[in-house]
């Protein structure tokens, strides 16, 4: 009798049903793992706010305090997410994460992502309440909720932690990911494209630490988007990224196969994150640093990075946005006053450096617009067909105007009256 009782407490624990008792559930070795069972919590509570830096994902600052009106009426602790952490996964080694967010109000992809969970032993959170009726700078907070919450409860690594979302959903997870890389090992954006931040600094630290899995359907309307402008776009400037076309499937989460080998291409990956992380240690962040410590932190990386040839450039664009991002620290105006100095010199081999940065993202994105503009386009987009149209010749107009890459200039001259003649017939 007693151990019938125990039996239909646990499963009353994994079920959700007791949200202040599953607290225990997940701590350090929790009963269930002890027990070679997998604890899945469908109505997950946050017990406290995010202590992560999520208002940058939202802003090109990380001030002390949200500004006002940023985000009203918001209660952490009042949301919920679905929790699942495989048999065997408890507080000794890091475990990898995959944070999904839903283009619904309900969590999404557990489904989808559980056998594969079990396998790699990957713990899997998906928030509610995020969906696309939601708005963006709500959605980011309870992503970023969601990430620490799942943090306090279990160790995790944060080079093996991967954001990724269907739909909607997976455009929120490009934009968290892309503002905030050092969370993040990998994105898994399903049915969804994406760009990348101006900041000049965080597309480097893009480039180097991340790698997207762009996953759509044969039949996915948004197909087009991810393969002709998103992986054009990436491949362009050097972002690692590939594409994924599930067969017999349209706007829909894949399963089986396809994620095993998205998973694995971004796990291939892990060393070179490892690498960059022993090299720059602020480049990836397993905790909650304050803001004076993750401005010192990075500022400690530029300098480091000002005292090698090859990385000068990227370290002095990282003084460009420590100047910007924590404008009230110290560290910024650190980085004003060598910013300053370099400017004064006489010798200014940056420039170049920098001129060619610049082309090589202006001759992506008119190959990546023009590639998607000029190809078939879902129904639900083709009113911004015109738009995208001026964008492309207007893109192609700069690097022809621009006249140094040779080749980029020859196919601009070339694309530029085909792209009208479609803009003449809308």
């Amino acid at each position: 009798m007693t151990r019938h009782k125990h039996s239909r407490l646990r499963q009353i624990l994994l079920l959700g049903c007791l949200p202040s008792i599953t607290l225990l559930l997940l701590s350090s070795d929790s009963y269930a793992q002890r027990k070679g069972q997998p604890a899945l919590i469908s109505q997950c509570p946050i017990t406290e706010p995010t202590r992560l830096d999520w208002i940058f994902a939202v802003s090109n600052q990380s001030p002390a305090e949200a500004p006002a009106g940023l985000l009203e009426n918001y209660d952490s602790t009042k949301q919920r997410f679905e929790l699942y952490v495989p048999a065997g996964v408890g507080s000794r080694v890091a475990a990898p994460l995959i944070l999904f967010v839903s283009p619904s109000q309900k969590a999404t992809g557990l489904s989808q992502f559980r056998r594969l969970c079990d396998r790699e032993g990957i713990v899997f959170a998906s928030p509610h309440l995020a969906g696309n009726k939601t708005p963006g700078t709500r959605r980011v907070r309870i992503v970023m909720d969601t990430l620490d919450e799942v943090r306090r409860r279990v160790k995790i690594d944060p080079d093996r932690t991967y954001i990724g979302g269907f739909s909607g959903g997976g455009r929120i997870a490009m934009t968290i990911a892309t503002a905030l890389p050092e969370y993040f090992g990998g994105v898994i954006p399903v049915c969804a494209g994406g760009r990348l931040r101006t900041e000049l600094w965080l597309r480097e630290r893009v480039m180097s630490r991340l790698r997207f899995a762009l996953l759509t359907g044969e039949n996915d309307f948004n197909r087009g988007e991810i393969e002709r402008m998103t992986q054009t776009l990436f491949s362009g400037i050097g972002v690692t990224s590939r594409v994924w076309t599930a067969k017999r499937i349209g706007h829909a989460i894949p399963s089986g196969k396809t994620l095993d080998e998205a998973f694995a291409w971004l796990e291939d990956g892990l060393k070179d994150r490892q690498a960059l992380a022993r090299r720059f240690p602020a480049s990836r962040i397993s905790d909650a640093p304050s803001r004076s410590e993750w401005a010192r932190q990075l500022f400690a990386e530029a300098e480091l990075r000002l005292e090698s040839e090859e990385l000068f450039y990227s370290g002095l664009t990282q003084l460009m946005g420590i100047r910007v991002r924590w404008n009230d620290l110290p560290e910024s105006d650190k980085a004003l006053a060598i910013l300053k100095k370099l400017d004064a010199a006489d010798d200014r081999p940056w420039e170049a450096v920098d001129v060619a940065s610049q082309r090589r993202y202006l001759i992506a994105q008119a190959r990546a617009v023009d590639a998607y503009v000029s190809g078939p386009l879902p129904k639900q987009y083709h009113d911004q067909k015109v738009s995208m149209l001026h964008a492309a010749i207007r893109f192609w107009s700069q690097v022809v105007a621009d006249g140094q890459d040779e080749d980029a200039v020859a196919e601009g001259t070339r694309r530029i009256p085909i792209l009208k003649s479609i803009l003449d017939s809308e």
